[in-house]
């Protein structure tokens, strides 16, 4: 064990173990994780081994990363996971008999690999668009194939011509009658009648998957265009694996990072399917062609964009892990790496006579350093309390429009897009940038790909791409906000009182000051005053009312000047970027602190004192540096005065001197195994410099003695084929 990292563990204020209970939920969800860890580090097979991940070939490693997949599964079912008489974690009720893909255990297992699975997808989008978007009789044929994986599909709703703008989809699905040679039932015909709208992107969509759920136009019986809808197409033989006639499948070739994946493409050429392979919950098309919409409620018709929100959700509370993968590295790195003297002291000691260098300083001491890292801590955790309140929150609203108890309304929906939107976009940003910043915080050694960062940022630098471009998601949040505004400027009791369950409830009362004429300003007149978290996520809130109101009082003004919406509106989408961005950051620091209050009270998590202390100094650190980042924005109306700024750089600086001691404990908390970290820097015990040694030692270039280029080497060496030949001078003639 390195002797500076032992220290750094004997200085936290705090123990350890008990954060790790609240990152898994409880004592008894650590030991299980735990388990299941063990259970994939040790098994026999060797399947899962990660030690020559780096070496391999990207088509030796997609075809390791399927046998990790299956052999996964194979375990699962040989321990149980998915037993029926077991409560489900994510949705109200047992267990489905035989159910993997419902069990918060089957997630444990699939975390435990450490490795991206072909097969994600299946159960992150396939299976929850089956369960959400087709009818009780599709979902009794198509369920039990899936659980039993003898269906495996993909998401394919990105083509090579569109992703965001999902209306412009150019797949088409057409209606061919019985008199058309469609069958006595009617079927479809999916078809690809653009280069432009070959499918391109999905995930287990180009080698793996047997099925997709595709995304295409619904050209009815009367060969009316009734837009979107989702069809489940058979790609290839569930026996020999090969493609269907009229589909063509492959993969889209090497990414920056997470190729494991394969990421597809398909053409679809007039390819037929049964009328009843249209996903058929909230709409239909019967055998005649005619189309129907079900009567249902307005909200429960936006359960399809609940799985899409869950996705999301998923997507936020991973970019706290991520992060906190990244910071565990480099913290632990920077605690073990020493550079530079303490100028003010002697840089040799004597020691019975010998005269030695002083030990240099721990690169975790420079401020500079915590600068750089500690806010990345502090988000990181931030991020894990929001992911964790807005999915549990989207499976209960989720849970209420499927079976039909509880009153969701179309506000709560849209609210929740809108939140889900702007986080999904902010906590994908920060976490990418702060991926990169803990890499380039390692120094030289940060390059290489044996410190486990470098593989970390690539795969995850899809993130603000997938499931809506972090620059058009901010679009859909201010347009569901909006409507709040004219709700508030209207004074429409009624109106107002629709957001009582929603996240945007915030914004109502720091609209009404603004609006009223009030002059809302920061009063804290010293250190003490502006470290209470109550007074800073007021200013965080202040923020984003303001430039919800800027947004709403610019558009309606080049309205009114005769500007058509769709400029006006193209012509604020940075301000609605910015707008988005400030929401986003009220929602996660209200959440932080919900949440510290929440595990606080938990009986199960006996979280102390000295618990709820190192976690408000992270709520505290997350809150000053993004107010410092973006001191801006509260300087342009005065909620902050100008003296009010040094405050918060000063109050930036006491909380990284006051989290250093807690540091690598905090990062420890999260209990990442060695096995599961993949790097030689960020090691449990601390020995990097002998694991960087070994790590270069694998590489297949130092297999030989001489190395695999000496073949070509020798003609200089032996055959000299360089060599200035003086007495016919430097040319000669090939």
């Amino acid at each position: 064990m390195n002797v500076d990292l032992k220290q750094e563990r004997k200085n936290a204020s705090f123990q350890v173990e008990k954060i790790t209970h609240i990152l898994d939920g409880s004592p008894d969800r650590t030991s299980r994780r735990r388990e299941l860890e063990n259970i994939i580090r040790n098994d026999p097979s060797g399947i899962f081994d990660n030690s020559n991940n780096n070496y391999l070939h990207r088509t030796d490693r997609h075809v390791r990363a399927m046998a990790k997949g299956v052999r996964m599964l194979e375990i699962a079912r040989k321990i149980g996971i998915g037993a029926g008489d077991k409560k489900s974690t994510i949705r109200n009720g047992p267990l489905e008999e035989g159910e993997l893909m419902l069990s918060e255990d089957f997630f444990l297992l699939v975390n435990a690999v450490a490795d991206e699975l072909p097969l994600y997808l299946h159960w992150v989008m396939f299976v929850p668009n089956i369960r959400s978007l087709c009818d009780d009789e599709q979902q009794k044929l198509w369920l039990p194939l899936c659980r039993d994986f003898r269906m495996i599909g993909c998401y394919a709703q990105t083509e090579l011509g569109h992703g965001s703008n999902v209306r412009a989809l150019e797949t088409t699905a057409t209606f061919i009658s019985e008199a058309e040679g469609g069958g006595k039932d009617g079927s479809w015909k999916i078809h690809s009648p653009t280069l432009t709208s070959s499918k391109f992107w999905p995930g287990t969509l180009g080698r793996t998957a047997n099925t997709a759920m595709v995304i295409a136009r619904l050209i009815d019986g009367d060969k009316v265009d009734r837009g979107i809808h989702n069809f489940l197409v058979p790609l290839r033989n569930s026996d020999s694996h090969k493609m269907l006639p009229g589909v063509t499948v492959g993969d889209i070739g090497p990414k920056i990072g997470y190729n494991n994946m394969d990421n597809g493409f398909a053409i679809f050429n007039n390819v037929i399917i049964p009328r009843r392979n249209m996903a058929m919950r909230f709409a239909s098309v019967d055998k005649h062609g005619k189309y129907m919409k079900k009567s249902v409620d307005e909200a429960t018709s936006k359960v399809a964009y609940i799985t899409m929100m869950l996705v999301r959700a998923w997507i936020v509370d991973q970019a706290g892990k991520s992060l906190a993968f990244a910071c565990t590295i480099t913290t632990r790195y920077s605690a073990v790496r020493r550079q530079g003297f303490d100028e003010s002291q002697p840089k040799v000691v004597q020691n019975n006579g010998i005269t030695k260098l002083k030990p240099e300083k721990q690169v975790l001491d420079y401020t500079q350093q915590q600068h750089r890292i500690f806010p990345l801590i502090a988000a990181s955790y931030c991020f894990f309390f929001t992911g964790r309140h807005l999915m549990k929150y989207l499976q209960h609203i989720e849970n209420q429009l499927v079976s039909g108890t509880g009153s969701v309304t179309k506000t709560q929906v849209s609210d929740l897009h809108a939140s889900s939107s702007s986080l999904k976009s902010l906590c994908t940003i920060i976490s990418a940038d702060g991926i990169e910043e803990c890499r380039k915080a390692c120094g030289g050694h940060g390059f290489l790909v044996s410190s486990g960062l470098p593989e970390l940022l690539t795969s995850y630098l899809q993130n603000p791409t997938v499931e809506g471009d972090n620059h058009m998601l901010p679009q859909q949040s201010v347009h569901v906000l909006l409507k709040l505004v004219q709700v508030v400027s209207e004074g429409d009791e009624d109106g107002i009182m629709a957001y009582e369950k929603c996240d945007s409830k915030y914004l109502i009362k720091p609209m009404q000051r603004i609006l009223s004429g009030d002059k809302a300003a920061c009063t804290a007149q010293n250190l003490n005053e502006i470290m209470d978290l109550d007074l800073l996520l007021e200013a965080y809130q202040h923020r984003s009312a303001r430039l919800l109101l800027e947004v709403a009082n610019e558009l309606q003004t080049k309205i009114g000047e005769g500007t058509k919406m769709n400029v006006a509106w193209n012509e604020l989408l940075v301000e609605m970027a910015r707008m988005s961005r400030a929401h986003a950051y009220a929602i996660l620091l209200s959440n932080f602190t919900h949440g510290i209050k929440e595990v606080q009270s938990d009986p199960k998590l006996s979280v102390g004192k000295e618990e709820v202390e190192v976690l408000t100094d992270c709520a505290y650190l997350f809150a000053v540096y993004y107010i410092e980042k973006d001191l801006g924005d509260f300087l342009e109306d005065s909620y902050l005065e100008k003296s009010q700024t040094s405050l918060i750089r000063k109050a930036v600086l006491h909380m990284l001197s006051k989290i250093r001691s807690n540091a690598v404990a905090l990062v420890d908390s999260w209990d990442f195994s060695d096995f599961r970290l993949k790097s030689a820097l960020g090691r449990n015990d601390g020995n990097v410099y002998p694991a960087i040694l070994e790590a270069a030692k694998k590489d297949p270039l130092n297999a030989t003695n001489e190395g695999p280029g000496y073949v070509h080497l020798k003609k200089l060496y032996v055959d000299g084929v360089a060599k200035y030949d003086n007495f016919s001078g430097t040319a000669s003639r090939l």
